[in-house]
């Protein structure tokens, strides 16, 4: 089973477009930036997404100095392909973030990929 925290001002919203899915093996879970660190350090979930208005600074601002710059990636206001996630999460990035207004599209797109790696 794969878990998925959710933070910032659209945390809500992102958790309900990922459980919508019905993707088998995700697990979604409503968050804030402090807990979600500690889980991902302790190894008690596995990905962490992130909004706010400009998806660049408050999305991951706690996370980037606790889990490190290295886990983390923002696509602030920009849509990605499934091509660019499935290679960041290849390089090992656990933690993204994305503006709010962004979230019906780059919500499915990460969950799908994040499924797709098992």
């Amino acid at each position: 089973m794969t878990k998925i925290l959710t933070g910032g001002v659209g945390k809500s919203e992102v958790a309900k477009a990922v459980s919508d899915l019905g993707i088998e093996g995700l697990t979604v879970t409503v968050s804030n930036d402090m807990d979600a660190a500690m889980k991902l350090r302790g190894r008690q979930a596995d990905y962490y997404l992130g909004t706010c208005h400009t998806g660049a600074g408050a999305s991951l601002g706690v996370l980037l100095g606790l889990v490190g710059a290295a886990k983390c990636h923002t696509f602030g206001r920009s849509v990605p392909t499934q091509e660019e996630i499935s290679a960041l999460l290849a390089e090992g990035k656990t933690v993204f973030g994305f503006a709010i207004d962004q979230i019906d599209v780059v919500a499915p797109l990460m969950a799908r990929a994040i499924a797709a790696r098992g």
